[in-house]
């Protein structure tokens, strides 16, 4: 039997929303990053200098995020037949390693060397305007990304934050995480500086920018490992898989299905794996012909990049929807 021309496996509506959410977070951080070192500059406030290596580590990691989105939508070919995907969590990884590396350990590094050897600041208004123009920024760039999770997270009927952890597009994840992240931290650097021009200690200040660093360390931990389990090979979602199941039933050829495995092999896209019973009593040479042919409809799919049926077991049970 002929199969049918290959679909696009990217939901491209959804693929489309993830870039811009990229690219918002990209050019905010990027303006932020130059209006942050400026200040750090003219003030000398560790908090501000934790801040600018914060944002210059965001940007960073959303060059590499966006490097994640191109790679990992390449069709599929002779070498790699099940496509490129797996790479969006690679390059992602490769972002959280360094918010871990240079976000996160910069930013103690420095606070406890100024809590060793600590230094005069000054011109606490400019570090003050910076954090109200950054805080504004972040928040924009938070709302593109905390609107498409609202949205894939009513879709999938998950709360925000579920949904935040287990989506498998690792781009709106990391851009949500390091966005909240940085919100938290503008307020962090704002009480540290606040601090440190009334007592005139640069102590508190220092505590705001190790304070700043443990922060940006426990999202990096949190982003490592969500994109390991990726790599490892994660169960696609129970509403994923309820929704394959619904449509091996929904065949007509297939009468019960009594194996289901389907995992994530990129950004919304799987690997499924069933065991089915055939209705009627057919030929081997037909069967296989058949089971061919479903794979292909199946693969026809969005979402679904392989498909592999076998016939089950009499004594196998039936799974049901």
């Amino acid at each position: 039997m002929n199969r049918p021309a290959p679909n696009p496996k990217q939901n491209s509506t959804t693929d489309d929303e993830s870039t811009l959410t990229v690219i918002l977070a990209f050019g905010a951080n990027l303006a932020i990053a130059v209006a942050k070192s400026f200040a750090a500059a003219l003030t000398g406030s560790a908090s501000m200098v934790a801040e600018a290596t914060h944002s210059w580590a965001d940007t960073g990691n959303e060059v590499l995020l966006l490097i994640a989105n191109r790679r990992s939508r390449r069709p599929a070919d002779p070498a790699h037949p099940l496509g490129f995907g797996r790479e969006a969590y690679i390059w992602s990884m490769f972002a959280a390693l360094g918010l871990f590396a240079l976000g996160a350990g910069v930013s103690i590094t420095h606070g406890v060397q100024e809590l060793l050897d600590p230094e005069p600041a000054g011109d606490f208004g400019v570090a003050y305007a910076v954090l109200g123009i950054s805080f504004v920024l972040e928040a924009i760039s938070f709302r593109q990304a905390f609107r498409q999770l609202r949205t894939e997270a009513s879709d999938a009927d998950r709360d925000l934050l579920e949904h935040a952890l287990n989506t498998s597009d690792p781009t709106v994840r990391a851009v949500f995480a390091e966005d909240a992240a940085a919100l938290i931290g503008l307020v962090i650097a704002f009480a540290g500086v606040l601090a440190h021009q009334l007592t005139g200690s640069p102590i508190p200040d220092a505590i705001g920018s190790i304070a700043v660093g443990v922060l940006l360390g426990v999202i990096a931990v949190i982003l490592i490992d969500r994109n390991r389990r990726f790599l490892v090979g994660e169960e696609a979602s129970p509403q994923l898989r309820g929704a394959g199941l619904e449509a091996l039933l929904a065949l007509p050829e297939v009468s019960r299905v009594t194996l289901l495995r389907m995992e994530y092999l990129g950004p919304r896209q799987v690997y499924l794996v069933a065991g089915v019973d055939l209705v009627g009593d057919l030929a081997e040479h037909t069967v296989a012909g058949i089971l061919r042919d479903l794979e292909a409809r199946l693969e026809a799919r969005p979402h679904i990049v392989k498909a592999v049926l076998t016939l089950s077991n009499a004594d196998e049970p039936s799974l049901r929807a």
